[in-house]
C-alpha cells in the first residue's frame, strides 16, 4: 500500500487513539476525531484496531459522529482487520447510506466467505438510494456466484459508471469477458466519470487486451498510468503478455503528448489564448488536453509568456495546471523556462509529484544539457514514474547510464526497461 499521502498529522497512535475515544460533544475546536481516525491508517495494533472499532460503535447521531463512523469502517478495511468484520457487518443494516458503502468497501478489502455476509451485501442492491457500483464491485472480489442474476439488471442501467460495473462482475464471475468491449468504449464517452471509472473496471477485469486503448482516453495521466501498470504488472507475471506489449503505449502516456490521445470534446471556433489558459485548471482533463493541443497549433508564439503569468498568478499553487504548464514548456521547446523545470524536477510536495516527470519529459525536449545531472539524480526516487520518465528523457539526451542503473530496481516495468538497453 502506497502510504506517502496518509501521515500529514503529527499526532501519535496514543493520541489518536484518545481523541478518537473522546465524546463527539467534548471534542476541542482544534482537535479532529476525523482526523484521528484517518490517522490510525499508520498504525495496524490491536489497539489502534480496538479503538476504530469502538468508534463504529459509537451511535450517537451528530453529522460530525457519522462522518467519523465511516471514516473509522474506511480505515478498518485498508488496515483490512479481520476482527472488525462483525462490527463493520453490523454497519450494512444502517440508515445512513456513505456508511453502508464503506462497510461493503470495507467487507470486501478484508475477505470473507461467509454466505450469510454476502448474501446481506447482495440484497443491499433492492435498497434504494444506496451506491451499486461499490457493491457489484465487491461481490465480484469475493467471487459471491449467487449474486449473479440480480447483477444482470444493472447491465443497461443509464448510469454509465454502474453499467461498467455490472458488466465487469459478470465477466469476474463468469470468466467470460465477450462483453468487455462495452466497458472499453467508455474510454471515450463524454462523461468524464465514465472514461475514468471504465479504467478501474478494466483492471478489475484483468483485460490485457485494454491497454493500447487506456492510454489514449483522455483522462488525467494518473488514471492511465494506473491503468497500464496494473495491467500490465499482472499481465507479465501471469506469462498472458509481454513487457513489449505494455512498452510503447505505457511510454506514450508519460509522454503525454494530445495527438496521442482520442479527445472527446472540441471547439466550433478558435478560442482565445485567454480561455485556453483557463481551461488548464479544468477537472476533466479531456478539456485540458483539447487546450493543450489548440495552443500547440495556434498560439506557439505568443503562449510562452503567458504561461509564464499564469503559473506566476495561480498554475504554483494549482497541481494540475501546473502539470499541465510544465509539459508545455518542454513542447513548445521554450529555454527560458529551464529554472522553472529544475524546480519542479525536485519538488517533493506530495501534490505536485506527477509534475516531476512531466518536468524530467519537458527538459529533455528543451535539449540544454545542463539538466541531466539533474535528472540522473532521480533515478534514485522511488517514484516509479519519475525514474521511468528520467529514463526517457536521458535517453533522449543519448545518455543510456540509468539503464544500468536501473537493472534490479524492485519495480517490475523499471526492470523490464532496464533489459531494453542491449549492454544489459
Amino acid at each position: 500500500m502506497d502510504k506517502r499521502f496518509f501521515n500529514f498529522f503529527n499526532l501519535t497512535e496514543d493520541r489518536a487513539i484518545a481523541l478518537l475515544d473522546t465524546p463527539q460533544d467534548q471534542i476541542g475546536e482544534e482537535d479532529s476525531r476525523y482526523i484521528a481516525a484517518s490517522h490510525l491508517i499508520n498504525f495496524s495494533s490491536d489497539k489502534s484496531i480496538a479503538a476504530l472499532m469502538r468508534a463504529v460503535q459509537q451511535t450517537e447521531d451528530s453529522l460530525d459522529n457519522r462522518i467519523v463512523r465511516r471514516k473509522s469502517v474506511e480505515t478498518l478495511g485498508r488496515l483490512e482487520a479481520p476482527q472488525a468484520l462483525a462490527v463493520i457487518r453490523e454497519c450494512l443494516a444502517d440508515p445512513d447510506r456513505y456508511l453502508v458503502e464503506n462497510a461493503v468497501w470495507a467487507i470486501g478489502e478484508i475477505g470473507t466467505d461467509d454466505p450469510e455476509i454476502l448474501e446481506e451485501v447482495t440484497n443491499l442492491l433492492d435498497r434504494e438510494e444506496q451506491s451499486y457500483r461499490v457493491i457489484l464491485q465487491t461481490l465480484a472480489k469475493l467471487d459471491y456466484k449467487p449474486a449473479l442474476e440480480r447483477i444482470r439488471k444493472f447491465v443497461n442501467d443509464p448510469d454509465l459508471p454502474l453499467a461498467s460495473a455490472a458488466i465487469t462482475a459478470i465477466c469476474r464471475l463468469t470468466r467470460d469477458n465477450s462483453q468487455m468491449e462495452k466497458v472499453v468504449d467508455l474510454l471515450h464517452n463524454t462523461n468524464v466519470i465514465a472514461r475514468r471509472l471504465s479504467i478501474q473496471d478494466l483492471i478489475d477485469a484483468k483485460y490485457y487486451a485494454a491497454i493500447p486503448d487506456i492510454s489514449t482516453c483522455p483522462v488525467s495521466l494518473v488514471f492511465r498510468l494506473r491503468g497500464i501498470r496494473m495491467l500490465g504488472e499482472e499481465g507479465i507475471k501471469e506469462g498472458a503478455i509481454a513487457f513489449s506489449d505494455v512498452q510503447p503505449y505505457l511510454e506514450k502516456s508519460l509522454r503525454d503528448r494530445p495527438n496521442d490521445l482520442i479527445l472527446v470534446h472540441s471547439y466550433d471556433t478558435l478560442p482565445e489564448l485567454s480561455f485556453l489558459l483557463r481551461e488548464l485548471y479544468e477537472t476533466d482533463f479531456g478539456r485540458c488536453y483539447l487546450a493543450i493541443k489548440t495552443i500547440l497549433e495556434h498560439y506557439a508564439d505568443t503562449a510562452p509568456e503567458a504561461l509564464f503569468g499564469t503559473y506566476a498568478e495561480e498554475a504554483y499553487n494549482d497541481y494540475g495546471a501546473h502539470f499541465h504548464v510544465m509539459k508545455l514548456f518542454g513542447w513548445l521547446k521554450y529555454a527560458p523556462a529551464y529554472d522553472l523545470l529544475i524546480v519542479a524536477l525536485h519538488n517533493k510536495q506530495p501534490q505536485f509529484q506527477k509534475s516531476r516527470a512531466a518536468a524530467a519529459i519537458a527538459l529533455a525536449e528543451i535539449g540544454d544539457t545542463r539538466a541531466i545531472p539533474e535528472i540522473k539524480a532521480c533515478l534514485n526516487t522511488p517514484i516509479w514514474d519519475l525514474k521511468y520518465a528520467a529514463l526517457l528523457a536521458l535517453e533522449k539526451f543519448g545518455d543510456r547510464s540509468g539503464y544500468e542503473i536501473l537493472a534490479n530496481d524492485s519495480d517490475l516495468l523499471i526492470r523490464e526497461k532496464a533489459k531494453t538497453n542491449p549492454k544489459i
